[in-house]
């Protein structure tokens, strides 16, 4: 058998136990500490927003960011519909509805016109849309500048779902910026991690202060302990935290070997009829997960490829299966397009861990040759 290829390990720059064991000279064994405050530092400088909370997942983002934004039971929120449910889950905690929004062909992310729709529909019901959250799949930054002015426009807040676009950007502006809150995941999976984790950024240093106390359970500054707030344990550790500053320190060099598998890919497998997510002009994608669509022409499809290739220990993994179609969300109202579905069923991510050694590389390719031609 075949060592194992997996999707996107973590990969580990060689810093992190430094700051590892300076957290452990220090006894820093606490969801506060040194190596906290140096990543959201880390973070707000590398993402240019001057206010970032280290938290314990992107999903706790973007809850405190709904929380922060008083979204209620039964109000409004729009959504993208192609992500990963932890995008959707947080409205659901506070008893709001998602409105799930499908996406626009070329960046494969929200579709702008589909967004302004909704929020004029509901607008005329009289009942305006509570907040926007718009995801960047895959690390490809969507059309974010429409959404925002759309946004901006209808008065209406935006969180802004990076967690899979942490080096991202559109016009050099960096992916996480755009919006009210930014939302950044540090997940095992994700192009650097804290092996769990996540962050809440903003420009309102207000807010920030405010994720801050509700994530260390809302304790109020009194000698003893009194809460005059529902809270949440939502802090980062300091130990993940220091993995994280190791991480953030390679991070430019992960996006670049992860690019190049891009290209890798692109240039062995394009000419087999694969089409892929391309970066339009102004766009950089960190290329997070490479992904291939299939067309009529080839002889097996996405499922039928991804199981072969697990004979072989290689992991794959179908497209995100979009919110609107999903079991737990099939009562939520939707706009859709079909871009969603018809992506779902014609994509698989393949392998693109910035580890990836160029012999793993070609084995995939070749093993892709085999069974597609």
């Amino acid at each position: 058998m075949e060592e194992r290829i997996y999707l996107s390990a973590p990969h580990m720059g060689g810093e992190e136990i430094n700051f590892i064991h300076k957290a452990f000279d220090e006894n820093w064994i606490a969801p506060l500490g040194p190596n906290v405050n140096g990543m959201e530092t880390d973070l707000a400088e590398y993402a240019k927003v001057p206010y970032a909370a280290a938290l314990s997942s992107g999903t706790a983002a973007i809850h405190l960011a709904l929380i922060l934004l008083n979204v209620q039971k039964d109000d409004i929120v729009l959504a993208s519909s192609f992500t990963f449910s932890a995008t959707i889950n947080p409205i659901a905690y506070q008893g709001a509805l998602p409105v799930l929004i499908d996406s626009e062909e070329e960046t494969w992310n929200m579709d702008p016109e589909l967004l302004e729709q909704a929020i004029k529909d509901y607008s005329a019901k009289g009942k305006k849309p509570k907040a926007v959250i718009f995801v960047h799949l895959y690390g490809m930054p969507g059309k974010i500048e429409e959404v925002s002015n759309i946004c901006k426009q209808y008065d209406i807040p935006l969180i802004e779902d990076a967690a899979e676009a942490l080096g991202a950007s559109w016009n050099n502006k960096r992916a996480g910026s755009f919006g009210d809150f930014g939302i950044f995941s540090f997940n095992g999976n994700k192009i650097i991690t804290t092996s769990g984790g996540g962050a809440l950024l903003s420009q309102n240093k207000t807010w920030i202060d405010k994720a801050r106390y509700l994530a260390t359970q809302a304790r109020d500054p009194a000698p003893y302990y009194q809460h005059s707030e529902i809270g949440y344990n939502y802090r980062m550790s300091n130990i993940s935290a220091g993995i994280g500053r190791g991480q953030m320190q390679v991070l430019d060099k992960w996006i670049a070997l992860r690019r190049e598998n891009f290209n890798f890919y692109q240039e062995n497998l394009g000419s087999l009829g694969f089409a892929f997510q391309n970066e339009r002009p102004g766009a950089f994608a960190n290329r997070w997960l490479t992904c291939v669509l299939f067309d009529e022409n080839h002889q097996i499809g996405p499922e039928e490829l991804r199981q072969n290739l697990e004979t072989f220990n290689i992991e794959t993994r179908p497209l995100w299966k979009p919110m609107h179609i999903q079991p737990v969300f099939k009562d939520c109202d939707f706009y859709v397009n079909g871009v969603s579905e018809k992506l779902f069923g014609k994509g698989l991510c393949l392998p693109s861990g910035s580890s990836l050694s160029m012999g793993q590389k070609q084995l995939i390719v070749e093993k892709i040759k085999q069974l597609v031609q």
